[in-house]
């Protein structure tokens, strides 16, 4: 199933919906370059909704970290949201988990990000 992606903006903070498979080729490329883009558009709030991801491989997970990183070093907050119990299980065993800020909630997590921006 090819990942696709939707975003949106509640209250300052930027949503991105996330629907397939996170793995090597045009989909985790795929998620690098709208985290890019986004992040040249000035949005320093992201959540990127896992609910619809069911599987990430290491490139997937790359990604992701690096998302992070890149968010990081502009100043901004990036959150997942919703995250699969496989997900979930590779996190914990990568140890990805206490990297990531990650809620099941969304309203919660919108009220998490810092004010400013």
């Amino acid at each position: 199933m090819k990942m696709t992606a939707s975003t949106r903006l509640i209250g300052g903070v930027t949503i991105v919906d996330l629907n397939g498979r996170i793995v090597l080729g045009e989909e985790s490329s795929g998620v690098r370059d709208l985290v890019r883009t986004l992040i040249s558009d000035g949005i320093r709030k992201i959540l990127l909704n896992l609910r619809n991801v069911d599987y990430i491989d290491s490139s997937g997970l790359g990604e992701l970290v690096c998302a992070f990183t890149s968010m990081r070093s502009h100043g901004g907050e990036l959150k997942l949201l919703n995250v699969t119990k496989r997900v979930r299980s590779l996190l914990q065993i990568t140890k990805l988990i206490t990297v990531f800020e990650i809620m099941d909630d969304e309203a919660a997590s919108l009220a998490s990000f810092s004010p400013g921006y």
